[in-house]
This record gives structure tokens, sequence and C-alpha cells, in this order.
């Protein structure tokens, strides 16, 4: 049942962010990632929202947090997971592992897909 109620929640979530980037490109906003500036950023304050909610009404269901936060804040940005992680580990007074988080996030993160585009342009070019 679990898996369902996170399924529905990304498909709405992934359905907004379709609606946002859709949105932007209508102004012809393209030189720069606003969309995706956009996502992460709003993504990230309704998770803060949702996460700090759920911490002072602890008897709130949890299927409620799977579907609003794994489900659809996770089908419309990752990169709200990802700030409420640093946070918490910040919050947590793990600054270390906060700044070591979100450098390792970054910086393996676009390592990986550079590395993905050489390994594809490379199977591509035989």
């Amino acid at each position: 049942m679990t898996y369902l109620i996170v399924f529905l929640g990304a498909g709405i979530g992934g359905a907004a962010r379709h609606g946002v980037n859709l949105a932007v490109g209508r102004f012809g906003w393209t030189a720069f990632p606003l969309a995706t500036l956009l996502i992460n950023v709003s993504g990230s304050f309704v998770m803060g929202l949702v996460a700090e909610y759920f911490a002072q009404k602890a008897h709130l269901p949890q299927h409620w947090r799977l579907f609003l936060a794994t489900g659809i804040l996770g089908g419309f940005t990752t990169f709200s997971a990802f700030s409420l992680e640093a946070v918490l580990l910040y919050e947590r007074g793990r600054l270390s592992l906060a700044a070591l988080y979100v450098a390792a996030s970054t910086v393996l993160s676009i390592a990986a897909l550079f590395g993905a585009l050489a390994l594809v342009r490379a199977l591509v070019r035989g």
C-alpha cells in the first residue's frame, strides 16, 4: 500500500514539474535553467513546511508524509530531500558531515553526469 501512495504522489509531482517547465518555457527563458531553479527552491521550501508540520504533529498518519514528501515532492524535485537531509545534519550539530554531504552530492553528481555523457558518447561513436 505504501508503494501505491508514493507512486500516486510522484505522478502528481512529476506532472507539476512538467507544468513549471512548460510555463517558464512559454516566457522564452531558456538561456538559464530558471525552471529547475524555481522547482528546487520551491520544492525545498515546501519540504520544510511538510517536515516541520509532521515533526510538530507527530500523531498524523505517516501515509500523508509518504504521499506529500516522498511522493509529490520526490516527483517534483529530489533536491528537496537533499536540502532536508543537509539541514537535518546541520541542526543536529554535524556541521562537517553536512558540508561533506553537500560537497560530495554536488561534485559526485556532476562528475557522474560527465562520466555518463562520456560513456554514451564513446559507445555511440563505436
